[in-house]
């Protein structure tokens, strides 16, 4: 996991996620390249380990259906934690917060609120899903 880390931070890259011998980099800033990569290749998700930079509950909750192993972020939202923790998958983070913030600063992360009140990962993956549809940021 250190090396992971150590890459997400040399590199600048908003997340690094490593299955077996295959470590993929990402740059884009949200959960679009997490959700993207569930839909599209989540045997990659199964058991990796993830090194990002914020994960709120919206990103945790792409991880726990994703079944990853081990999870690492710069911030974490205490949902995510305790999702995290209610799902038995290994995290840390160098910063335990209330919740993400929206990135101008004005209140909350949009898709933590989201999935506030998700009673499943499950659930939470489909309120994102259909929130990602309606902005058309998936097809």
């Amino acid at each position: 996991m250190q090396k992971l880390i150590q890459l997400l931070h040399s590199q600048s890259l908003s997340c690094v996620i490593r299955q077996g011998d295959i470590t993929r980099e990402f740059t884009s800033r949200g959960i679009l390249d997490l959700f993207t990569l569930l839909n599209t290749h989540p045997d990659f998700l199964k058991e990796a380990l993830v090194a990002d930079k914020v994960v709120g509950k919206a990103a945790a909750a792409l991880m726990c259906v994703g079944e990853v192993r081990e999870v690492y972020a710069d911030v974490m939202s205490q949902p995510a934690h305790r999702l995290f923790e209610a799902e038995g998958i290994k995290h840390s983070y160098r910063e335990l917060v209330p919740h993400i913030i929206r990135r101008d600063g004005k209140g909350q992360c949009p898709m933590e609120l989201l999935t506030t009140d998700a009673p499943s990962v499950q659930e939470a993956v489909e309120r994102i899903r259909i929130k990602l549809n309606e902005t058309s940021r998936i097809k």
